[in-house]
């Protein structure tokens, strides 16, 4: 929309001395005689523009206009810096250009080349673009308390319709959640949106039950509940096991390993996560999740055999 690029337009003059048209045309993915249409309309506003002829000329705003960086710590801005950027990692880009522009624009100059010391990003090196299209959906239809219509495959692979009330949009451990009222189940449910397709934002609109957030520790978001199980693994693997469950679960055990009490959901999501450690981890209780990873290792080894 016009209206955001404006805006976006403005937070990035107030964090810049001056910007060339062509570099703002660049950044907006439109032409400079658009930007050009848009800093009349920024003039015509009350936003004082001012422009600069020659090499290190370009279009800005007087500096007397300029917002008080002295609104949050160096600190506090640096955090709030972090926190978009990861974002923005997840989400498009475009849209959060005159967020991270105006949070900037507060941080001293002589501070700002450590504005990027630390960067989150939440992205897979391989993954599904498409992706952030559901997202961006699911977003608009929250924004807008409209039904979301889609296709939904569960973790047992059957695929069924479904018409939601969507009220929370989560990112868990690089994973995408739809939190919504389901009208085909009559209850609260959630849905992963990797298993969504056909997603289609509907024109309908609804009115908001009573809706209480799901706790972040895994309660009520996981397809089974968590169960304890204990694994032996060499100390190659003491970093990965320290991001899934801390220190405090994690005990010596002779010179190169390690026992680790590991809260384990039951099904293919936990599973692949074991095999997925290799011979590297080894689980010794219970016996009964001995027993379903020694059938999977069967069947995967008569697959190349």
């Amino acid at each position: 929309m016009k209206i955001d690029r404006l805006i976006s337009i403005i937070m990035v003059l107030l964090n810049c001395d001056t910007m060339s048209a062509a570099k703002l045309a660049d950044m907006f993915e439109v032409t400079p005689r658009t930007i050009y249409r848009d800093i009349e309309a920024i003039e015509k506003a009350g936003i004082p523009i001012f422009t600069k002829a020659g090499a290190d000329g370009g279009i800005g705003i007087l500096p007397n206009y300029k917002i008080d960086k002295n609104l949050f710590s160096p600190a506090e801005i640096q955090h709030l810096l972090m926190g978009l950027q990861s974002v923005s990692t997840a989400l498009s880009q475009k849209e959060l250009i005159g967020t991270l522009e105006k949070v900037r624009n507060l941080l001293p100059d002589k501070r700002s080349v450590k504005a990027n010391q630390i960067t989150v990003d939440l992205t897979a090196w391989m993954g599904n673009k498409s992706l952030l299209n559901s997202v961006a959906a699911a977003r608009q239809a929250l924004d807008e308390s409209r039904l979301l219509q889609f296709s939904y495959r569960d973790k047992r692979g059957v695929l069924s319709t479904r018409q939601v009330e969507p009220y929370q949009l989560v990112l868990k451990e690089t994973h995408w959640y739809l939190y919504g009222y389901c009208l085909q189940k009559q209850d609260f449910r959630v849905f992963k949106l990797v298993r969504m397709t056909s997603l289609i934002l509907e024109n309908r609109t609804f009115i908001p039950r009573d809706f209480t957030s799901k706790p972040m520790d895994g309660g009520g978001w996981m397809d089974e509940k968590l169960i304890p199980i204990q694994l032996l693994i060499e100390s190659s693997l003491y970093e990965r096991m320290m991001e899934l469950c801390g220190e405090e679960r994690i005990k010596p055990w002779g010179d190169n390993y390690f026992l680790v009490d590991f809260l384990f959901a039951p099904d293919d999501y936990g599973y692949n996560i074991l095999l997925g450690f290799g011979d590297k981890c080894e689980c010794i209780a219970p016996p009964e999740i001995r027993e379903e990873l020694i059938k999977r290792i069967e069947k995967l080894a008569g697959v190349y055999r």
